[in-house]
């Protein structure tokens, strides 16, 4: 799988957030650098799963989808044998 690729604005967003969450639940410092190494552990540690359930929940929805549209197609069909 290839690095996700974060936009730059939303990258400093979450340098940011981690910055905080450690200032303000360990009550610690971290520079930027640390900051910015430990986003790239947890996108590489957790970025496949995320990934993966993510296409699970496109996949699930879309055969939900199809079905239905099975469904309103066979509907049609009935309603035209019916005539």
């Amino acid at each position: 799988m290839k690095p996700v690729k974060m936009p730059q604005d939303q990258r400093e967003a979450v340098l940011d957030h981690i910055q905080e969450y450690f200032e303000l639940e360990r009550g610690e410092s971290i520079g930027r650098l640390a900051a910015d190494n430990m986003l790239e552990f947890f996108m590489g540690e957790l970025g496949p799963a995320v990934y993966n359930q993510a296409l699970s929940d496109c996949r699930t929805l879309a055969v939900q989808r199809m079905q239905g549209l099975e469904e309103d197609i066979y509907a049609l069909e009935w309603k035209i044998k019916r005539r």
